[in-house]
């Protein structure tokens, strides 16, 4: 049976910006005393057996969102897109809800019911509209903390505010080959296996008040936040590019 592996810079034809405004810097913290902040967070269980769990907190002032995600359990050497889904239901699939994929496997469009469609792509750098949702170049990898500070449109931030949307990273080895790879093509885009895009975890995003969660618990040390995360190497998939 021939393999049929991730491109390195797959899907860069989805990779641009539509004019979303550029990360600025800051940390989780900034701007915590006013009364237009909402805080965030998401216990990221797994999907699709991957044994993976993340948390991730969220401060949004304005239309100004930090983003800090710690996970454990995702594919080492490999980038894993990550989103913040909005719509549906805004709830995570049962972890043993049976998809369309290999075996039983969830697909993205799977559960597009239960937490919608991607409304943030969670990069690294650059652009993070939907139009960035498979920039697979600008996707933390393996388990690499993220933390972002940038802006985000009008209807997001009210969606966030109401608590509304829930955090998923993508790319399951299905097989444990140690690569994204099998004869199955992603649900998303054909030229990509499923592995790569399939959904390895989900958490739905709760919002809390400044009074009932302590700064402390927003993962850490607040201050080492910067605008970006780096893009690391993608390993066995070869070099990021520019």
């Amino acid at each position: 049976m021939t393999r049929r592996t991730l491109p390195v810079l797959a899907a860069t034809a989805l990779v641009g910006s539509l004019g979303v405004a550029p990360a600025t810097a800051g940390s989780l913290g900034a701007g915590s005393s006013g009364g237009d902040t909402t805080t965030l967070t998401a216990h990221i269980t797994e999907l699709n057996d991957s044994g993976v769990e993340s948390t991730a907190w969220l401060s949004l002032e304005g239309n100004e969102l930090s983003v800090r995600i710690e996970s454990q359990g995702l594919l080492a050497g490999a980038p894993h897109a990550q989103h913040i889904h909005i719509g549906g239901t805004n709830q995570c699939p049962s972890p043993d809800q049976v998809g369309t994929g290999f075996e039983g496997t969830l697909r993205t469009t799977d559960a597009i019911d239960s937490y919608g469609a991607v409304q943030v792509s969670l990069t690294t750098e650059g652009d993070t509209s939907p139009a960035s949702a498979l920039a697979v170049d600008r996707y933390p990898v393996g388990d690499e903390a993220y933390s972002r500070t940038f802006t985000v449109t009008d209807e997001v931030a009210a969606n966030l505010r109401n608590g509304e949307g829930s955090v998923i990273p993508h790319g399951v080895d299905h097989n444990g080959s140690g690569e994204y790879d099998g004869e199955q093509m992603s649900d998303l885009d054909p030229t990509l296996p499923s592995e790569a895009t399939d959904p390895a975890a989900c958490g739905e995003l709760n919002v809390h008040s400044m009074g009932s969660l302590s700064m402390g618990s927003l993962g850490g040390s607040l201050g080492s936040m910067g605008s970006s995360g780096s893009t690391g190497s993608l390993g066995p998939l070869g070099s990021s590019g520019s």
